[in-house]
């Protein structure tokens, strides 16, 4: 019985001590940026931003390349942690970039683009979505982390964040932090999320265009996207108060006010649902849009079926406008989930001084 006892006591002291190993590794390694950080934007561009044009800006999370129609998620009620393998992600990164040709936009809004994480196969897809469109990249990174231990088999080593592409000259970009959503030790291994804001000058003028791009907090309990929305607002005003043009995209992982809530019921309240945008945080004037006419996200508790009854659709894709931006168009792609768990959201716009606000969901 005393062997029994000492080599139960070894067990639970080398479980102890690799626990203790594992939380002092992540604190050495974590991830701190500070709350503002110049961004170097790579490749160049010679195109110029006139007041006359008219701009098309893409906005997608591509789930880095794993969350396909054949997929599911652990954190969304599914069972996978990664796909089976890593051609499962090259297939899904060719699809994308095919869709991304097909849309041809002058600017790109993208998130959850891995650069170096296990789960992606340490597939550089920033570099592969750069190369095939060109132009000028910037990319905040927004969770890094050496190693995620949970669930079972682990997550493991995550790099990844979102980027702009834009075939525009970028004459400044920067990486604005977020407040934590989520206290220590959770924090440790967690999203650091933040919003990457880019600077496009506008010809024969002191303005000029400032693209946001972001990914707001998704499984919090409300309170970490209420206080990313706020500084988004605010940092939004302050740019439109010096007389620039303001456009913000991305998954808010919320719903706007536009859109009809019975159009993409809640079917179970034990999985996520989306909250509200508090659209209260921004002054009269300023275009809160999605296009509702198809979803543009689904919930991956089960592999993508459109004749499921636990087919769970949402609307968390969308775009903030400055009083002073004209929308001409706006339309979520349908891609029917092919390669991600989102479809991209396309909208035109012009820079028009004298715009009203637009009160719409879909034009």
């Amino acid at each position: 019985m005393k062997k029994i006892r000492r080599i139960c006591l070894g067990i639970l002291g080398g479980i102890v001590i690799a626990a203790v190993g594992l939380v002092i590794y992540l604190r050495v390694t974590e991830y701190r940026p500070s709350e503002k950080e110049q961004i170097t934007a790579e490749g160049a561009s010679t195109k110029k931003l006139n007041k006359e044009d008219t701009i098309s800006i893409l906005t997608y999370n591509i789930g880095y390349g794993a969350l396909s129609k054949t997929e599911d998620f652990f954190m969304d009620g599914g069972e996978r942690v990664r796909p089976d393998s890593r051609q499962l992600i090259l297939d899904n990164m060719k699809g994308i970039k095919k869709q991304l040709q097909e849309q041809d936009a002058d600017v790109y809004f993208l998130q959850e683009t891995d650069r170096n994480s296990r789960r992606s196969y340490y597939i550089n897809e920033a570099r592969e979505l750069w190369e095939n469109t060109g132009g000028v990249m910037t990319y905040a990174l927004n969770f890094a982390c050496r190693f995620v231990p949970y669930p079972f088999p682990p997550i493991g080593k995550v790099y990844s964040g979102i980027m702009t592409l834009s075939s525009y000259e970028v004459t400044d970009a920067e990486r604005i932090a977020f407040p934590s959503s989520f206290r220590w030790p959770v924090s440790m291994c967690n999203l650091k999320r933040c919003l990457l804001v880019q600077r496009t000058p506008i010809e024969g003028s002191d303005q000029e265009l400032v693209l946001i791009n972001l990914h707001l907090e998704a499984y919090d309990s409300g309170e970490g996207k209420l206080r990313q929305s706020r500084m988004l607002a605010e940092v939004m005003q302050e740019e439109y108060e010096k007389g620039n043009y303001v456009i913000a995209g991305g998954d808010f992982n919320q719903s706007f006010s536009c859109v009809d809530p019975d159009k993409y019921p809640v079917k179970n309240t034990d999985h996520f649902i989306a909250g509200e945008f508090p659209e209260d945080y921004f002054q009269e004037g300023w275009q809160i849009v999605m296009d509702d006419s198809v979803p543009t996200s689904r919930l991956l508790n089960e592999p993508y079926n459109e004749g499921s009854e636990d087919t769970q659709y949402y609307m968390l894709d969308g775009f903030i406008a400055s009083p002073n931006i004209e929308i001409q168009e706006l339309e979520t792609k349908d891609y029917g989930f092919e390669y991600a768990d989102h479809n991209p959201v396309k909208i035109t716009i012009k820079l028009n001084e004298t715009n009203e606000k637009a009160s719409f969901c879909h034009p």
